[in-house]
């Protein structure tokens, strides 16, 4: 199953290298996220739910921006925030 956020979700530049980590952790002169994501609509970098401050989650309910993916070398896979599906 999948939807049309997903579907329409192209690829963006992320706003910053992976090895900069989460950009709002950081700000907070923390350095415990376990791992990134990249919003879709606008290259924001920060952490995922796994992460204590779920930045990414965070990203998408003040913005609104439906689509993520995996920041993770190797990874590919994207998620809906809207429709909660996995692409």
């Amino acid at each position: 199953m999948t939807c049309d956020h997903l579907k329409e979700a192209g690829d963006v530049r992320p706003l910053t290298a992976y090895e900069d980590g989460c950009p709002e952790c950081a700000h907070e002169g923390l350095r415990d996220w376990v791992h990134l994501r990249v919003c879709l609509s606008c290259g924001q970098v920060a952490c995922c739910d796994s992460s204590p401050r779920r930045h990414m989650s965070a990203h998408h309910q003040s913005t609104g921006h439906p689509v993520m993916r995996s920041y993770e070398p190797g990874e590919n896979w994207r998620w809906c925030f809207t429709d909660e599906l996995l692409g």
